[in-house]
């Protein structure tokens, strides 16, 4: 007998679809959550110690576990039983200690792997698993969503089918999907579910427009972080704020009812696994979560909780662009005036009319200081050229030639 423990997300889900598809009614398959596991590992330790096949197999894929049971994992498995841990995590990585785990972050290709893609290339090694078309397919999708790469390979189908996944019981999906598994064509929606998903994307546009409005900024033990509160559509909302606010370090996404929080960024230099770290968690360098302990809600929670959201940049304009030959200019809720400018070697700001000491290589970093610091916006058209008028001393004439120089 086969038992499976692993994650309720769509890369734990698609581990039960690959070994449904390897051993059809000779697997027991749980379903499990972050914190779940280890309770849930410890029992079922507990309960085989007297019933211990020499052929049973025990796989945990996506998850892991603490030391406690992974020294227990060791015993069981010194007792002449087959114990495999397969996962991606980088937090994971540690547990490569013990022969039966094997974590592993990305291909020697440089492909990011996920405990789906994983999962299946072990069991095909082994000749435990005949892949179809369909399977394969299906893997790749997975692979790409849970890795973000979808985003890079213009793959929308990857986040497609997270949409599906949610949009339908844990069982019935794993039921379905497995079906359409042995099926020898490729895999694909059906007409009936791209209906859903073109629903699905329209209810999440309009969710994101909403969430927009509610994030918040502040610094966090010293990085600047965006903090929205949101129960739903974590990787689309946090992969859009991340995209509009490139000044943030991380976008945290709290859900309190759950006593959850997302970590996510945009930003090589960032590794949000080891924030996630710092209570209890972890993940991927981009994409890490934890249970929302007392010291993450006294940071996150309650000490932004009086905070205004940020006011998102003017995005109208035909001549206050970002970039500008003449320059750019931005607000703060103070009504403090940021303007800045090329010098044709570097960038400066002026601070309501006077210069800031700082230089900076390139606009983006000068507007990152402004964001950051000031948490400023771009302002509107008819603002920018007020100021110009009032500060350079534009002429309207000038302005009039300037404005058709841009057009």
């Amino acid at each position: 007998m086969y038992y499976l423990f692993t994650h309720n997300d769509l890369d734990g889900i698609g581990c039960g679809i690959v070994a449904r598809c390897a051993f059809g009614d000779n697997v027991e398959i749980r379903y499990n959550s972050v914190d779940s596991l280890n309770p849930e590992v410890h029992r079922f330790l507990q309960r085989r110690q007297n019933k211990r096949k020499k052929n049973d197999t025990l796989f945990i894929t996506d998850l892991s576990v603490h030391e406690e049971n992974a020294g227990r994992l060791s015993q069981y498995e010194e007792a002449g039983l087959n114990v495999k841990l397969i996962d991606h995590h980088k937090s994971s990585l540690h547990l490569n200690q013990y022969p039966w785990a094997n974590v592993r972050v990305a291909y020697d290709d440089g492909r990011l792997a996920s405990a789906t893609s994983l999962f299946f290339d072990y069991l095909s090694q082994q000749g435990l698993l005949q892949p179809t078309e369909a399977l394969t397919q299906f893997v790749e999708l997975i692979r790409q969503y849970d890795t973000w790469e979808w985003e890079a390979n213009d793959n929308p189908r990857a986040i497609q089918l997270n949409h599906l996944f949610f949009m339908t019981s844990l069982d019935e999906f794993e039921e379905d999907m497995t079906d359409r598994m042995k099926q020898p064509e490729g895999f694909a929606f059906t007409e009936f579910e791209q209906k859903l998903l073109e629903l699905e994307e329209e209810k999440i546009e309009r969710y994101i427009r909403r969430k927009r409005r509610e994030l918040v900024q502040t610094f966090i033990d010293e990085r600047c972080v965006g903090i929205v509160h949101a129960e739903n559509y974590h990787s689309e909302l946090s992969s859009e704020l991340g995209k509009e606010n490139p000044h943030l370090d991380y976008i945290a996404i709290l859900n309190v009812g759950g006593r959850r929080m997302s970590l996510r960024t945009i930003h090589d230099e960032v590794d949000v696994s080891e924030i996630a770290g710092q209570y209890g968690g972890g993940g991927h360098a981009k994409a890490s979560g934890c249970t929302l302990t007392a010291e993450a809600y006294a940071k996150y929670v309650h000490a932004p909780f009086g905070m205004e959201p940020i006011r998102p940049d003017a995005n109208r304009n035909r001549y206050n662009v970002k970039g500008s030959d003449y320059g750019n200019l931005y607000e703060d809720r103070e009504a403090e005036q940021f303007y800045i400018f090329s010098t044709g070697r570097d960038w400066r700001i002026d601070h309501n009319g006077e210069t800031l000491p700082q230089y900076f290589g390139s606009f983006r970093e000068a507007e990152r200081f402004v964001k950051r610091d000031h948490q400023a916006w771009l302002v509107r058209d008819e603002a920018f050229v007020k100021y110009l008028m009032e500060h350079l001393q534009w002429t309207k004439k000038e302005w009039e030639r300037a404005r058709h120089s841009m057009e």
